[in-house]
């Protein structure tokens, strides 16, 4: 099978190598691999040392005539099966290169809303007639897309993407560098705050917190709206803002659990896979694909959303209880390891070309 791909590799390593590896196997299986990127991406050494040709091309712009002509001339001369665009970007230059070529085109999908049948900009993407498949990140997410195409709705599927636990494994960061010990309890949430997040019900819920040596520790940027609700709460001298930080892991192999009281709009939460490999249990809302991460009562919480009584009694229970929080802690490890795994994110990407390609 020859694939075309068309993405950004200009991220964190943590963030890209989920995505990345899945082409480094399927060149391993015998299939032709080429990526259309950035020229400056950390990652392109090890593409090329495995056998993934790299081709330096990025759109600037939505529709950008110089990519398009770039990717037509790739796809007519490599005679591609498959082209699999990802981004805001490659995807509306991905389908207009593609008119009249055989190949498959197919699209991600990481995130639940934002996609309207009412939108003329929609049919630029995941609403193009174009559009042969659709993968998106959490079965929320497919749920969603479903709803919105017009055509095809067969051809939209969740595949995880594919992780290994000691992609992430680090060491924890001292909690001496907070001032606290083993005797305290810490929660982490990190995230680049918007409304969606739901910081203010997380703050709301730290006034049903019941135990003095509970910390919370928040991590990222955007907090600064909620600062007056943060100084409000009953437990203000125990919740830290720290700002933007590259340890994000760290943070959280650090803490006994981490939280997400989000309202709308998650795909599958790269912090809860990254907590969950360190073996930190997770707090989560019903909201996106969190709840398929979280197995409720056996890895973490799942909660209602919106609702910061409920969340405050999860976290609750959490730091009442150290043993739950181990046994939870392995859970975790064991559920990402056996139902998140690399392998069978690679099959079960060859299994839906192969059936895209069957189709007439």
């Amino acid at each position: 099978m020859r694939i075309l791909i068309a993405s950004s590799y200009r991220h964190a390593w943590n963030s890209v190598r989920p995505e990345a590896e899945v082409f480094i196997e399927m060149v391993k299986q015998g299939h032709t691999v080429t990526l259309m990127t950035q020229d400056n991406c950390e990652y392109l050494p090890r593409f090329n040392e495995h056998g993934v040709k790299t081709i330096a091309c990025y759109p600037t712009k939505k529709i950008c005539p110089t990519t398009i002509k770039a990717m037509r001339k790739e796809l007519v001369e490599g005679d591609y099966d498959i082209f699999y665009a990802f981004n805001s970007k490659t995807i509306p230059n991905a389908l207009l290169a593609s008119i009249g070529h055989r190949t498959k085109v197919v699209l991600y999908r990481g995130t639940t809303g934002g996609l309207y049948r009412h939108d003329p900009t929609a049919y630029l993407t995941h609403l193009s007639p174009r559009v042969d498949g659709i993968i998106c990140v959490s079965d929320a997410v497919t749920q969603d897309v479903r709803k919105r195409v017009w055509k095809n709705k067969d051809n939209v599927v969740t595949i995880y993407k594919g992780h290994q636990l000691d992609w992430y494994l680090v060491p924890p960061t001292d909690r001496a560098e907070f001032n606290l010990t083993e005797q305290d309890t810490i929660a982490m949430c990190a995230a680049h705050v918007r409304p969606s997040k739901g910081i203010d019900v997380l703050i709301t819920a730290t006034h049903h917190i019941d135990n003095p040596n509970f910390h919370l520790i928040l991590a990222g940027s955007g907090f600064e709206p909620y600062f007056e609700a943060m100084k409000a709460s009953p437990m203000a001298e125990r919740i830290h803002y720290i700002g933007h930080r590259s340890d994000v892991p760290s943070l959280m192999a650090m803490a006994d659990f981490q939280v997400q009281p989000s309202k709308s709009g998650e795909g599958l939460p790269r912090t809860i896979i990254e907590a969950m490999a360190n073996g930190t249990p997770s707090i989560v809302t019903t909201t996106g694909g969190s709840p398929e991460l979280v197995e409720d009562g056996k890895t973490g919480y799942i909660v209602p959303t919106n609702d910061p009584v409920a969340f405050g009694q999860a976290m609750n229970k959490l730091i009442a209880d150290k043993s739950k929080v181990h046994a939870f802690s392995q859970a975790a490890k064991i559920k990402l390891d056996t139902e998140f795994n690399a392998s069978e994110t690679v099959k079960k990407h060859i299994a839906f070309f192969e059936h895209l390609l069957s189709e007439q």
